[in-house]
């Protein structure tokens, strides 16, 4: 089976970086961070940089879901380390943003452990139909 192969669009700003701990019980019985914690990595950047965008309120009537998520893992990671995750954006879509995550160690800033992408689609959480982004939010994105 083909590695899966994240690309990270020549165009893509740096929107957010968070600085997260790999805690213990990240790790799992092989003695490497679990493949699963990387998503959680990925979201806690993504809500972080939600959160700070303006019109981006997650507690209206309508709001962000994630639509697809992939990985590809380019080195193990294990306690202890602290980790940057930086998340990159296009231009937005009417009803949709393209994320990329980078994850890399500060004890290691230049080797990439992870890649990550996340399709977020604003949907109107009554009927679950995509809705337009906000305004605000689409004049803080990337033309």
């Amino acid at each position: 089976m083909p590695r899966p192969r994240i690309a990270i669009p020549d165009n893509a700003a740096v929107m957010h970086t968070a600085t997260l701990p790999v805690r213990w019980g990240d790790m799992d019985a092989f003695r490497h961070v679990n493949n699963t914690k990387f998503f959680r990595y990925f979201e806690q950047t993504r809500v972080e940089w939600l959160r700070a965008l303006p019109g981006a309120s997650m507690e209206g009537e309508t709001g962000p879901v994630v639509a697809h998520t992939a990985c590809a893992y380019k080195q193990p990671l294990t306690h202890p380390a602290t980790v940057r995750v930086a998340l990159l954006s296009g231009a937005p879509g009417r009803s949709s943003i393209q994320t990329y995550y980078r994850i890399t160690t500060e004890a290691a800033p230049d080797a990439v452990v992870a890649r990550g992408s996340a399709s977020i689609v604003w949907i109107d959480f009554a009927t679950g139909r995509p809705v337009a982004l906000p305004e605000a939010m689409r004049e803080a994105l990337p033309a």
